[in-house]
């Protein structure tokens, strides 16, 4: 069902519309000069926009963002629906399945593919309607308006919300022609602040292997035109990920095909709708429409300066959309590109594909003109939980069947995380181990026993777009964003700690993380304590920890000092280093200052066991001295700095004691018990 406002609609509709018809405060509507209008419902002006808006107001951890709740099918049904009463001029509608989005929510406009129904989105709008103001554009089947049009509808609504709430970003997210709006909107507006999401964009419809059927599309028999849909449903994508998209990632195999059978056989059979959706004549229409929104977009490419999120698929049938991100990432100003190599030209229909999660993943979620790492983070939702940590690191966790200890105020070491605070601001400081292996394991157990986010004071280097290309993929960098890495500064940590959050230090920053051979669990601490002051103004707790098991799983075989005597090697690290705004620590002296960059070389071992100990909480409540007294500072610094190196020791030492440290032993036991995880020594 959705919320229908066409450029005509008048402010009020009778009672009886409002089962199919919801109005919300919020619609955008409007018209351009080109198109009748009366008077108009219309978005009421903001008294003030917030520069900063609480987004997580309503959202808890592991919310339910009810992805995965709708299919291919759902789209036909929906489409099938809004094409009985087809008529009238291109317009907006509001999905009702969107709901109610959190407070201060930036509005998305979703701009369709050669379609024109709208519901292109259908299977992303409850996620994206929980921290959007989702409007889509309907383009009627029987409608012929020139590009031109098309593009002065939408940027007469972009206009119209920029005008109500200048300090607020406007999304167009463009599917294939969609695209191309939403380009050239970009283009002739390049002072308004959008954020452009573009799928397999249409841009590219000049080397396309469309443009030579239009010959045949109009000497092809109206009767034949029903076989039409058919080919183009197989050519634009696989039926199979898209039937997949409601099917459970975590069913059992044999289930798992049942269900996917099932919605198979409900699909396929659907397919003949599209003959409905774009007859003979609207699909002839529909690609010369593409063939001049092209050319419009190519010529006018370097006027863009929004920024661009390209997402491309590695097997569009219908489009070279690769090249294309290729070429819109070298051509615009701010142009990121995530790339599947192994998705069609239907992305936003396939299964695995959340298109709010990556969103999230590459930063690009935010109230106003800039991204504010602390306001603008939204909570993972259970289904981001699952498959982060249940399906793509399931493999490493057996692998390194972490143990979790913490210690209690009385300073008894138990399992788990009860020794841990319930409430902020709690900081915790540790080792960094080699990699960072140790991440993913900390947010999981936070996460899954107590319900905590973590946030992660990361290099900026994982925050800069030049470690990026144009087939970059979804990586693990973009799910340590989605779960609360945000870069390291003393602002961010100030922040954090006023809104008494759990945030995760590492001192040693990348040297430690990136140390070389034989430096394994030893510290690279600055002299000035850097953080114990901070805490003590917010009264944070906090949490030393030490973690042990990289020599378990990995030997170092080319570290930094290997590396910077292999030119090519050498060169290589340079490049990464050249940027200067993303070096840190270069007024310090020692060890801690050579933050240099690069990519160890390891070979992997026969996996081991990874051994997590957070020590006893220290409450800087009472410690206020500490505030102007800089020796009493650093004595706590350096009692921190030996708490976790005495927490080290403790676990190579208690290590050996564990029966079940070798990944063999552990496999034996579970097996013989049907058990997930296997015990460990007595803390």
């Amino acid at each position: 069902m959705a919320l229908s406002l066409p450029f005509s609609s008048p402010p009020l509709l009778p009672r009886h519309f409002h089962h199919f018809l919801r109005l919300r405060p919020a619609a955008v509507t409007g018209a351009p000069p080109s198109y009748p209008s009366s008077t108009p419902t219309v978005r009421s002006p903001e008294k003030k926009v917030q520069k900063n808006a609480n987004s997580d107001v309503n959202l808890e951890v592991l919310y339910d963002d009810k992805s995965g709740t709708e299919s291919v099918k759902d789209y036909l049904d929906a489409s099938r629906e809004i094409i009985k009463s087809d008529g009238g001029p291109p317009r907006w509608f509001s999905p009702l399945e969107c709901g109610q989005p959190v407070q201060g929510a930036p509005l998305l406009l979703f701009l369709p593919g050669i379609d024109g129904t709208g519901f292109g989105l259908i299977l992303h709008h409850k996620s994206l309607g929980r921290v959007f103001e989702v409007r889509c554009l309907h383009i009627p089947v029987i409608d012929r308006s020139e590009f031109k049009e098309l593009v002065a509808l939408v940027e007469y609504s972009v206009k119209h919300e920029h005008r109500l709430s200048p300090n607020r970003p406007v999304y167009l997210v463009g599917d294939s022609f969609g695209c191309c709006l939403a380009l050239a909107v970009a283009a002739r507006n390049p002072i308004i602040d959008l954020v452009l999401i573009l799928v397999n964009p249409a841009s590219s419809f000049g080397r396309s292997q469309l443009l030579p059927l239009l010959p045949v599309l109009e000497a092809l028999p109206s009767d034949l035109h029903v076989a039409i849909p058919y080919l183009l449903s197989f050519v634009m994508g696989d039926p199979v990920k898209m039937a997949m998209a409601t099917v459970n990632d975590d069913l059992p195999p044999q289930q798992t095909f049942d269900e996917l059978s099932k919605s198979l056989t409900a699909l396929l059979p659907r397919l003949s709708d599209l003959a409905d959706i774009i007859p003979k004549d609207t699909l002839i229409w529909k690609i010369k429409l593409l063939k001049s929104a092209s050319s419009y977009v190519t010529s006018r490419l370097h006027a863009i300066k929004a920024e661009v999120l390209v997402l491309a698929s590695g097997k569009d049938n219908l489009l070279p959309s690769k090249d294309e991100a290729d070429r819109l990432s070298s051509s615009l100003k701010n142009c990121r590109v995530r790339y599947f190599k192994d998705s069609g030209h239907t992305l936003l229909f396939e299964d695995g594909i959340n298109l709010l999660t990556i969103i999230k993943g590459v930063n690009m979620y935010r109230h106003s003109k800039c991204i504010d790492f602390v306001e603008d983070y939204l909570p993972p939702t259970i289904g981001e939980f699952r498959k982060s940590f249940e399906q793509g690191n399931r493999l490493f966790h057996h692998a390194i069947s972490p143990v979790m200890l913490s210690t209690l105020r009385t300073g008894r070491i138990v399992k788990g995380l009860n020794g841990i605070p319930n409430e902020g601001p709690v900081l915790l400081v540790g080792y960094h181990m080699l990699m960072g292996l140790e991440l993913s394991s900390i947010y999981e157990a936070f996460l899954r026993e107590k319900r905590i986010i973590i946030r992660g004071m990361a290099h900026p280097f994982l925050f800069s777009s030049r470690k990026e290309n144009s087939q970059q993929e979804f990586s693990r960098f973009d799910e340590m964003n989605v779960f609360g890495a945000l870069p390291v500064s003393p602002m961010n940590l100030y922040r954090l700690l006023a809104k008494k959050s759990f945030v995760l230090l590492y001192p040693g920053g990348a040297r430690e993380a990136l140390h070389r051979k034989g430096e394994e669990y030893k510290l690279f601490w600055p002299d000035q304590p850097e953080f114990v002051r901070m805490a003590a103004r917010f009264e944070a707790t906090i949490v030393p920890f030490g973690v042990v098991g990289e020599d378990d799983i990995a030997e170092l075989v080319l570290d930094y000092d290997d590396q910077t005597r292999i030119p090519f090697m050498r060169k290589r690290i340079e490049e990464i280093n050249q940027d200067s705004s993303l070096r840190l620590r270069t007024d310090k002296s020692g060890e801690v200052s050579n933050q240099e960059l690069y990519f160890p070389w390891l070979l992997p071992k026969v996996p081991g066991r990874f051994y997590f100990l957070f020590g006893k909480p220290i409450e800087t409540r009472e410690m206020k001295s500490i505030l102007k007294d800089r020796e009493n500072a650093n004595k706590l610094y350096l009692q921190i700095k030996s708490e976790i190196e005495s927490i080290i020791a403790y676990l190579k030492r208690k290590r050996e004691e564990d029966p079940y440290r070798s990944i063999f032993q552990r496999a034996i036991y579970q097996a013989s018990w049907g058990v997930d995880s296997a015990p460990t020594f007595e803390p």
